[in-house]
């Protein structure tokens, strides 16, 4: 294990976005340096995690610093989490209905996550990577 002085240290910034797209673009921005890829997707966020272009490489050890964490929590919450699954439903194919209105269903009953959370996951699922919440 490399010590913290060799981690690959990325700060997202939460007061540059305030939406999915926006956090999509500051991934980019942060991740993706000096490439024509950009993050579009959940799927294409994990995996830029995994190294091998953009910033780091596989298996590097990195460190995410999640400035404004707390507006982003906001931000990416049980509205824009609403509004991301609706639009999914509305476009249908290749989406799968059934299964995003039973993770709608599951957000309001409190028991979904949210964008914000998702994106968490997603992030501590890299067990390469330490995520800091600021």
């Amino acid at each position: 294990m490399l010590n913290s002085d060799q981690n690959k240290k990325i700060i997202i910034d939460g007061s540059r976005f305030s939406d999915l797209a926006g956090f999509y673009d500051e991934a980019s921005l942060v991740f993706m340096k000096d490439t024509d890829w950009k993050v579009g997707t959940l799927d294409g966020f994990d995996d830029i995690l995994y190294g091998g272009f953009g910033v780091f490489e596989n298996e590097d050890q990195a460190e995410i610093t999640w400035k404004e964490s707390q507006k982003s929590r906001e931000d990416l919450g049980l509205e824009a989490t609403r509004i991301f699954y609706e639009n999914k439903i509305r476009q249908g194919k290749p989406f799968n209905v059934e299964l995003i209105q039973q993770k709608l269903d599951e957000l309001f009953s409190g028991n979904g996550q949210t964008l914000f959370e998702i994106l968490i996951e997603i992030i501590e699922s890299h067990k390469n990577i330490t995520l800091i919440l600021d």
